[in-house]
């Protein structure tokens, strides 16, 4: 049995074939995007299935924990704008990060979807992670830097961006 490589279909590159590091560097960030979607996701769907998070105070809700970080955080009047409605601060952060999940892991409007990660995870690291000593033992400063990739590179395979750029790449009858 002969094996052959077609000619015949259509190459993802502008100049032709590349090796394997080629499609390697194509995928690097998938496993990336996968993780932070998926985190993101089950972050949304936990809030948003607890009841006591959305509470004003009282033991695991969000205002209880606002308020336990307010002298520490790096910016205590962020603290202060939550504290004025936690339950719809929580729900929020609850949908915020249920919608960059979602649009992380299938791919839709990626880099929105990133910078709106990196949005969330900013404002926790100002907030409640930055009392942190030393500060890499706080994981939303990790998060931050692991969205930032996602907000320069987007979602460049598996993903309904890449989807649309390829049907709107055959409607013009090229690459653009």
């Amino acid at each position: 049995m002969a094996h052959s490589t077609r000619t015949d279909t259509h190459s993802p590159y502008f100049d032709g074939d590349r090796d394997w590091r080629d499609t390697a560097t194509r995928y690097a960030l998938l496993p990336l995007r996968v993780f932070l979607g998926v985190t993101f996701i089950y972050a949304g769907l936990d809030k948003l299935t607890d009841s006591s998070f959305f509470a004003g105070s009282g033991s695991g809700s969000v205002g209880d924990l606002m308020r336990s970080v307010r002298d520490s955080s790096a910016i205590p009047a962020m603290v202060d704008l939550a504290l004025k409605n936690p339950s719809g601060f929580g729900y929020a952060i609850a949908f915020g990060e249920l919608a960059v999940g979602i649009g992380t892991l299938l791919g839709l409007l990626a880099r929105l979807a990133a910078v709106g990660g990196a949005l969330i995870s900013l404002s926790l690291w100002l907030t409640v992670s930055w009392a942190s000593d030393p500060y890499y033992y706080g994981n939303d400063l990790p998060y931050l830097m692991a969205w930032l990739p996602l907000v320069l590179a987007g979602a460049s395979v598996f993903s309904v961006d890449a989807a649309l750029r390829a049907r709107r790449r055959q409607r013009s009858g090229g690459y653009r």
